[in-house]
């Protein structure tokens, strides 16, 4: 005892249990049971410790209960490598192919059981750390172990001889082979008591008897075993490894003197849990495992895909069973089997699982047996689509009406969600044809029995459209505002976080996919998405769609599988059913023609018409068929009296109508320029149409008398985007230019690092819109004016008494203007030029954003002086010959600075 507790020290500090010098806790005895044999050893070692004797005392120990729980089995995964000391490893390579099967989504079938028994065997020898049964017979070779304690104390491990009997020092032979393991217990712990007055006996087996079997065939490693006599045929498998791949898994013999006794089918066991065929061993057995039969392979919609071996006569409803039976979302009418035929092709059967018969029919070697799915799709069903609440698939049920779907407006649908115009998607017939019916949600809720409310049918599709166009717009409503500082503080962070990864998303993959949608999956989606929203505009758009913003459940999403659905039906000859609105509405484009459709329905479709419609006309246009031509044709409504639901003019619409919605005459919106800098009222100023740049002076009280005219800056929205696009060409060409001079010119001087400067600069700059012009001839010259136009910008300076000088100088630099000096002076007070300048191409920007050669100017006399004026700008660009002729360097330079010059002079706005 006293070596078990100095083991037990050393065992508690591998599995965290405190050891007492009091004794050994069941806790630490069962852990150090269920260790592996070479881990019991190697603390043996440590201690200093016989192994045996500590087995000796565990066996004592657990005879004295029957009820202890038997020591677990160690057991190695295939591929395990057993050192010289008995330790395991497992093999590198073993376990990544299996670390690789399992990351497999789309792994292939796999034999079902093997992996039961697939371990790897460390010894040959019987496992002796199991609890021994009550009822297990004493036979020779069994050894006891008996414990004394008392009056006199003493142990003994006494083997059963051949003639079954065990002798016990002073007391004489006693026999007892035939006897149950817990008769024998009694029966000699009540002949020492009566032979051994005051001494208590402990009796238990501390070994075993083994048996040697042989395992042949196909197991995983055959061989002869030793076993314990307490071990069947499954345990004799599942020492020799289990069964190697070409092995039978239902046909394990058991032979006996050379007799077949049974035959086990580990099906049986594995599928229904029926050992019965599990019998004892016995010394000199032979398990043989027969090489694997006929297969099949059951997969698809099965609760336990994989590949079974076929038993004499089995049918398609055993294979279907040993897969555990159908999935419930298993569309059993036609389950596909494929089968090797005669001539060695491959043939396909269907096999309806829902018939008897055929599933009587027996399966052959080689089957495939695919269960397939059933569909995805919904019967007996309507879908809400868009600007709900509640989104998604919905319960039909005869005289549902919309009302069913949205009892509440408040609880049923999103704040922005459009309550005058929402359509019905409904499917005509088998081919899936489709009509669209219209309907005011408002209407429908309120007025139950009115037409609005319609009688749904199965599968329709009930479609909410957004008030917003886009995803900010959706976000932002009253309640949405309603945060307190705090609140709003999370908030804010938390939106810039958004933004912050959307910006690294974007720079990562492109500018080029900038306007297109996160989600989208490919380049002809996309495509066909931005297409679509052209057309719903009225064809051609002034600028890119950019489907990103656009609100998630705005007309230009929710209508594109509608509208394309419709342009399909119209392949057959059929009159394409779609409508079109133009002019002052909110959403002009292509719609659906709805069943019944009247132009007051086409004007809700739209969202209504702008402040700016015209209501005494509106135009119709219409193609008419006559004879064998067709034509189009045009009628005058009033808008006003359609929209009032007059019959006269709120027409029928048929296929391809097109309605237009003037504007009213002479309409404009508020257009706003401003004025800054050195005005007497700078500011933002209402323009009427036809106002000038003079005229919006004079409101604005004219200009201080600091104002520096000559060196004023007007911008225009339009010639800024026409900068940028000019930028982006002019970056583009660049970029090719430089590459096609890198693939032909080997003697270029010009460096990468140049090279990409200057393709950073001209991609990082900032357009300016600026329009050059002569401030002080506008306000003096009626004949030299400029019409505003909305969102026009002037900006006029305090006087400047200064010259910059900038470019390939040594010092960028600016200097006060004096008469006597010329261009060159300044260049000189700057440091002088650079050895890449262009000498020859000197020019000067003027304050006004004009600019002229130094060298052929009419502004320049002789000496180089009169013309120079405070506020201009000398540049002295790079010499192009430094880039190996690029022919965009200097164009490109020159705008560099001229954008640079036109940015500085407005850095005060």
């Amino acid at each position: 005892m006293k070596n078990l507790l100095k083991l037990f020290v050393l065992i508690g500090v591998f599995i965290s249990i405190s050891s007492s010098a009091a004794g050994i806790s069941a806790a630490q005895i069962k852990q150090f049971q269920s260790m592996p044999r070479a881990q019991q050893e190697a603390l043996a070692r440590t201690m200093g410790v016989d192994i045996k004797d500590i087995e000796g005392q565990l066996s004592g120990m657990s005879g004295s209960s029957s009820t202890e729980a038997p020591a677990t089995t160690p057991v190695y995964p295939r591929g395990t490598v057993f050192d010289e000391s008995g330790s395991a490893s497992v093999d590198a390579t073993s376990q990544s192919g299996e670390d690789e099967f399992y990351e497999d989504e789309d792994q292939e079938l796999q034999p079902f059981g093997y992996d039961i028994f697939a371990n790897e065997p460390s010894t040959f020898q019987p496992i002796h750390a199991i609890a021994i049964p009550e009822g297990y017979i004493i036979g020779p070779g069994d050894v006891v172990s008996i414990e004394l304690y008392g009056k006199e104390s003493d142990s003994f491990e006494l083997t059963v001889s051949r003639e079954g009997k065990i002798v016990i020092p002073e007391l004489g032979p006693y026999k007892v082979a035939g006897l149950s393991f817990d008769e024998m217990k009694r029966f000699l712990v009540k002949r020492i008591e009566e032979r051994m007055l005051g001494v208590d006996a402990i009796v238990s087996v501390a070994e075993m008897r083994s048996m040697r079997i042989f395992i042949l065939g196909d197991a995983y490693k055959p061989g002869p075993y030793t076993l314990t006599s307490l071990s069947s045929v499954t345990h004799a498998i599942f020492a020799a490894g289990g069964i190697n791949d070409v092995g039978s898994l239902r046909n394990i013999q058991l032979k006996r003197a050379g007799k077949l006794v049974t035959t086990l089918d580990l099906y049986d066991l594995l599928i229904h849990g029926d050992s019965s065929n599990d019998v004892l061993l016995q010394s000199g057995d032979v398990v043989f495992v027969a090489p694997v039969g006929a297969r099949v392979s059951v997969d698809g919609e099965v609760k336990r895909p994989a590949i079974y071996e076929l038993a004499q006569g089995e049918t398609f409803e055993d294979a279907i069973n040993m897969a555990g039976g159908v999935l419930p979302s298993a569309y059993l009418q036609s389950t596909r089997v494929e089968r090797f035929s005669v001539n060695n092709y491959r043939a396909v059967l269907d096999v309806d699982l829902t018939n008897q018969d055929e599933l009587q029919q027996k399966a052959q070697a080689g089957d495939y047996i695919r269960v397939k799915k059933s569909t995805d799709l919904f019967e007996q069903s309507v879908t809400v689509v868009g600007a709900a609440t509640l989104p998604g698939k919905y319960q039909w049920r005869a005289g549902k009406t919309v009302a069913d779907l949205f009892p509440n407006i408040d609880s049923h649908l999103l704040k922005h969600a459009d309550l005058n115009y929402s359509l019905v998607v409904r499917e005509t017939d088998k081919s899936r044809n489709i009509e669209v019916l219209q309907f005011s949600l408002e209407r429908a809720i309120t007025n139950v029995n009115g037409p609005d409310n319609i009688e749904l049918s199965p599968n329709d599709k009930v479609v909410i459209f957004s008030l917003a166009t886009t995803l900010s717009e959706e976000k932002i409503t009253l309640d949405s505002l309603a945060y307190t500082q705090e609140e709003l503080f999370r908030l804010e962070r938390k939106i810039a976080k958004e933004k912050h990864k959307a910006k690294q998303f974007w720079k990562k993959y492109g500018e080029n996919l900038a306007q297109y949608d996160v989600n989208d999956e490919n380049a002809e989606r996309r495509e066909m998405i931005n297409n679509t929203i052209a057309q719903m505009s009225g064809g051609e758009v002034e600028e890119v769609v950019n489907v990103r913003e656009l609100a998630l459940f705005s007309r230009q999403r929710l209508l594109i599988p509608i509208l394309k659905k419709l342009r399909e039906q119209g392949n057959n000859g059929e009159p394409i059913q779609l409508v079109e609105i133009d002019g002052e509405v909110k959403f002009p484009g292509i719609y659906p023609l709805t069943k019944n459709a009247r132009v007051q329905d086409l004007v809700v479709a739209a969202g209504g018409i702008k402040e700016s419609a015209f209501l005494s006309r509106a135009e119709i246009t219409r193609n008419q068929i006559e004879g064998i031509e067709a034509r189009k044709t045009s009628k005058n409504i009033q808008l006003a009296s359609a929209l009032k639901g007059y019959a006269d003019d709120n027409i029928l619409l048929e296929s391809k109508d097109r309605l237009n919605v003037h504007k009213i005459p002479s309409w404009s919106e508020n257009h706003v320029v401003e004025l800054r800098g050195e005005f007497v009222f700078p500011g933002k100023y209402t323009i009427r149409r036809g106002e000038t740049l003079a005229d919006i002076i004079k409101k604005a009280g004219g200009l201080t008398d600091y104002a520096f005219a000559e060196g004023s800056v007007f911008s225009r929205q339009k010639l800024k985007e026409l900068e940028q696009e000019n930028l982006l060409k002019l970056t583009k060409d660049l970029r090719l230019d430089i590459a096609s001079k890198s693939l032909t010119d080997n003697r270029s001087s010009a460096s990468y690092a140049d090279l990409q400067k200057l393709l950073t600069d001209v991609t990082q700059l900032q357009p300016i819109g600026r329009l050059v012009l002569d401030l002080p001839k506008v306000i003096d010259d009626n004949d030299y004016d400029v019409l505003l136009e909305n969102g026009d910008v002037l900006y006029v300076p305090v006087k400047s008494n200064a010259i910059n000088v900038m470019g390939q100088v040594q010092v960028s630099s600016s200097h006060i203007f004096n008469k006597s000096m010329d261009v060159y002076d300044y260049i000189n007070q700057s440091g002088g030029i650079r050895k890449r300048a262009d000498d020859e191409r000197i020019y000067v920007i003027a304050a006004n954003g004009g600019i002229k050669l130094v060298d052929n100017s009419s502004w320049f006399t002789s000496d180089a002086t009169s013309t120079l004026q405070p506020g201009d700008t000398v540049v002295v660009p790079l010499d192009s010959e430094y880039m190996s002729s690029i022919t965009l360097w200097a164009e490109s330079s020159q705008i560099v600075y001229q954008i640079a010059v036109a940015f500085a002079a407005i850095s005060g706005i």
